[in-house]
């Protein structure tokens, strides 16, 4: 993989390098925001580790950047000291893909990164327009929307909706939205909450009637606001 590291701890960022690049992987880094800003500009990566207590220039900024104004759509995986929910959605909503709280297991890391870059390999096959009730779909295009309202999510999110919209109405178990999300190298943390958290902020928050639902011990699904609802709720 070619990866670029935006991190401006020394020491790990020399960590990375010492077990990344012995197992063949391309690297460059930056030790801030700017930097890294300058170097995602200019090259082609296959994933970005971006740290978020970035001087200058923050790592949410910079990954809001990277979405916004280089429309990059290459997979972020972020380095956070913060753990609550509020910090991890934040993340998400600036345009990560995945994070790992510090202090992190370089072999999950590598893990994820290798995750991260066969989805968006796979998010690069051809597919119809996939709908249901309000919400519409473009595997092609990573175009969503409700209502006819633009949707931006995630490439999580994009996956989670797919995988959702597939089934709809019936329900989808956790273990085949983890499997969806990250295959088999499935993270021990509920990592699957956070990412359906923000899923519903982007798709339910700013409409009157909610579409996705929990199904308590089993999973999620999606109904349609202008059906009845029926007997399981």
């Amino acid at each position: 993989m070619r990866i670029l590291i935006v991190e401006d701890h020394p020491d790990i960022l020399a960590n990375l390098y010492g077990f990344l690049e012995p197992k063949g992987h391309q690297l460059d880094s930056a030790r801030n925001g700017y930097g890294g800003l300058a170097l995602a500009s200019e090259h082609e990566y296959d994933v970005v580790v971006l740290d978020i207590g970035l001087p200058g220039l923050n790592g949410l900024e910079l990954c809001q950047k990277l979405r916004e104004e280089l429309g990059k759509s290459t997979p972020v995986l972020m380095l956070t000291a913060r753990d609550s929910l509020t910090d991890k959605v934040a993340g998400f909503d600036s345009g990560a893909d995945d994070y790992l709280v510090k202090p992190f297991s370089l072999v999950e890391l590598e893990v994820r990164l290798k995750a991260l870059v066969r989805r968006s390999s796979a998010a690069h096959a051809v597919h119809a327009t996939m709908r249901f009730g309000e919400l519409s779909y473009d595997p092609d295009t990573q175009e969503a929307s409700r209502a006819g309202v633009p949707v931006t999510l995630t490439r999580t999110g994009y996956t989670l909706l797919r995988a959702l919209l597939g089934t709809a109405p019936r329900i989808v178990t956790r273990e085949t939205l983890e499997q969806a999300v990250w295959g088999d190298d499935r993270p021990d943390s509920d990592a699957l909450r956070t990412h359906i958290h923000a899923l519903r902020q982007a798709i339910d928050k700013p409409f009157a009637t909610p579409m996705l639902q929990t199904v308590a011990g089993v999973g999620y699904k999606l109904v349609n606001p202008d059906s009845k609802p029926d007997a399981a709720g």
